[in-house]
């Protein structure tokens, strides 16, 4: 497609951002869709996240991801938060209507229709072990509440911190039990009655291993999860595939949140499995 003065044009602002992927998917989604419009990276630092947001007024840029450090630096100065971001305490989509700037968080919706789509696991009444207390953790455990969930045990190396969170966020949901998870002080029939694990830290990315999880405890229809997309297979989904349970990376969220995304700015739904399939060749060429 060639690109025009009537281009509309989005992008995706973080620190560094060189390594993003959104270009890859969302430039192939313009194109599939045939829609006019172009999706480029804006290399934003910390200290002028407040200048390039007035800029995107000033060149009516019509929307873009947000990724770190700005997901939570981003939300005082936005003049608007969609229901889900507040919940998440975090942005990773904003959308510009007419010179305000809208912030919406598809990263929870985005885990929730991956874990359907590629564990075949939707959460709602599942028993859920999540790991993790940051921002990421934060929108997972508001989506798998909303998604019903009967019971998230958070397993955090800080309990403060995990504690604090499900303040935040289990108060929402009087439908999912959420808790804080010592595993000293759990008996092994604890982990047979769990279906899922969800690491949503970045333990694993650097071949870190996870410490508190009995896999071998799961019963064999649990499914492990981890955020993490690269490496492919981390230490965490190798030990639980060798224990013969179905595992997904986060490739899977990385496409749904950008199909989501792709829907709020264009108001049509994302052309089917143009993400995935322009996520595979580029890597196949990489």
């Amino acid at each position: 497609m060639t690109l025009t003065g009537a281009s509309a044009v989005y992008g995706i602002i973080g620190w560094p951002v060189r390594h993003s992927l959104s270009p890859v998917m969302q430039n192939a989604a313009f194109q599939a869709a045939g829609i006019d419009a172009v999706f480029v990276p804006f290399a934003v630092a910390p200290e002028r996240l407040a200048a390039a947001l007035e800029g995107m007024r000033a060149l009516q840029v019509a929307g873009f991801n947000v990724t770190i450090p700005h997901k939570t630096a981003i939300m005082p100065l936005l003049d608007e938060l969609d229901p889900a971001a507040r919940a998440a305490g975090a942005v990773n989509v904003v959308k510009n209507q007419n010179g305000r700037l809208v912030g919406f968080n598809t990263d929870g919706a985005g885990l929730v229709r991956s874990l359907e789509r590629d564990l075949g696991c939707p959460p709602a009444g599942r028993r859920i072990v999540l790991v993790g207390a940051g921002g990421a953790a934060r929108g997972a455990l508001a989506a798998l509440c909303r998604a019903g969930a009967a019971e998230v045990s958070v397993l955090n190396r800080t309990a403060a911190a995990a504690r604090e969170m499900i303040a935040l966020i289990g108060s929402e949901s009087v439908a999912t039990a959420c808790s804080v998870l010592d595993p000293d002080a759990v008996a092994a029939d604890f982990w047979q009655t769990r279906d899922l694990i969800v690491n949503a830290t970045s333990l694993g990315m650097h071949g870190e291993e996870i410490a508190g999880l009995a896999l071998a405890c799961l019963p064999p229809a649990a499914r492990v999860y981890d955020m993490v997309y690269s490496p492919p297979e981390t230490p965490l989904l190798a030990a639980a595939a060798a224990q013969g349970l179905a595992t997904a990376n986060g490739l899977g969220m990385l496409v749904a949140q950008g199909e989501l995304a792709f829907a709020l700015w264009t108001g049509t739904p994302a052309p089917e499995n143009v993400m995935r399939d322009a996520l595979s060749r580029y890597r196949d060429r990489t």
